[in-house]
């Protein structure tokens, strides 16, 4: 049996958002945006942010976030942001491209959360006005964290604060949004513009969709660059219809957050049963989709040989005194909304007879 924990982007779309696609396919409708689904998604994007917002609708994360960094960043300055960061080790220069090279500065932080104190320490690296140097212009976090742990609204109200005085923007990562509303229990604005956010990069298609991303501008204002930068990179989709309906259906009824519901639930199963097992331990609490467990690389190389997908992972952000061991590794397992008991539970039994005959 093959268990799948590589990715969420490793399974299809749900079916209701597949549904809503072949409804969406059924006649003609105007291109480039000038669809009723598009209409109707923006207006419920107003609507579940509690204000009025601009979005722009994509097909993927990385147009997404270059094309978002670009709307508030010169190409004279820097995006701060986690060293480990998808925009910093995972999306080919893409932000440094669309920008026109503005400089991304990587920060060391635990668990791949930036903290206020080491934030305002690189700004003081920066001074302003310095011509011989790039202008910090804007901090980027990512939500969930690539580490798999979520910011609280305090924590981002608290990085909003120590960049307020220079100006920057606060960009928010959410290609794993869902799952970190869902994970907090609270609300969307909660942790977007409530506590300091800028502009969000709104992820769908890790949770349910084909492909479909959004930005989302909490200042409509910020947004006046985003068509032309968007159709300039190649990235405004003639049938945008089919981005929009992907939305419509994961928005409706909070299927969105059911979705992402699932996921978390079955890596919180995944989780306590990995740390039980002898010889392994986890890196980070699981507080989203993503399990990461430490274990030897000797039963980690036996799991994939009994069917398990899992991802290497970079232990530089590991907690003081959780240092890998000699013939250790840490490993990234993701559940997703198609994940199942029977796979989380094959992939237990069978770490766990590994570890009785170690």
């Amino acid at each position: 049996m093959i268990f799948n924990f590589a990715s969420d982007n490793a399974v299809g779309a749900s079916a209701l958002v597949m549904a809503a696609l072949a409804e969406a396919n059924a006649g003609p409708a105007l291109a480039y945006g000038q669809d009723p689904w598009t209409a109707r998604v923006e207006a419920a994007m107003s609507e579940l942010f509690e204000r009025e917002v601009a979005v722009a609708l994509l097909a993927t994360g990385t147009a997404a976030n270059a094309l978002a960094l670009a709307c508030i960043t010169q190409p004279w300055g820097a995006v701060l942001t986690h060293e480990e960061s998808h925009i910093a080790d995972d999306e080919c220069g893409a932000p440094e491209f669309f920008t026109n090279g503005a400089k991304l500065v990587g920060l060391a932080g635990v668990g791949s959360k930036l903290t206020p104190e080491v934030v305002t320490a690189q700004l003081a690296r920066m001074p302003h006005g310095a011509v011989k140097q790039v202008q910090p212009q804007c901090l980027s976090i990512t939500q969930a964290t690539e580490s798999g742990l979520v910011y609280r609204p305090a924590e981002i109200a608290a990085l909003a604060a120590a960049i307020r005085p220079r100006g920057l923007a606060l960009h928010m990562d959410g290609a794993r949004f869902a799952n970190a509303v869902v994970a907090l229990g609270c609300s969307p604005a909660d942790i977007t513009w409530k506590a300091g956010v800028d502009v969000l990069s709104f992820g769908a298609t890790k949770n349910g969709a084909w492909a479909a991303e959004a930005v989302v501008f909490f200042d409509p204002a910020k947004a006046e660059q985003m068509p032309w930068r968007r159709k300039r990179s190649g990235h405004t989709v003639s049938k945008g219809r089919f981005v929009a309906a992907q939305f419509e259906a994961l928005l409706r009824n909070g299927h969105w957050l059911d979705l992402a519901r699932q996921a978390n639930r079955l890596a919180a199963r995944l989780a306590g049963g990995l740390g039980a097992i002898s010889g392994i331990r986890l890196g980070w609490a699981c507080e989203a989709n993503a399990v990461f467990g430490i274990m030897p690389q000797a039963m980690a190389a036996s799991l994939r040989a009994d069917g398990a997908l899992f991802y290497d992972w970079s232990a530089r952000s590991l907690p003081a005194g959780e240092a890998l061991r000699p013939g250790e590794g840490i490993y990234r397992f993701v559940c997703s909304h198609a994940t199942t008991e029977q796979e989380v539970d094959g992939l237990l039994a069978a770490a766990r007879n590994l570890a009785v005959a170690g």
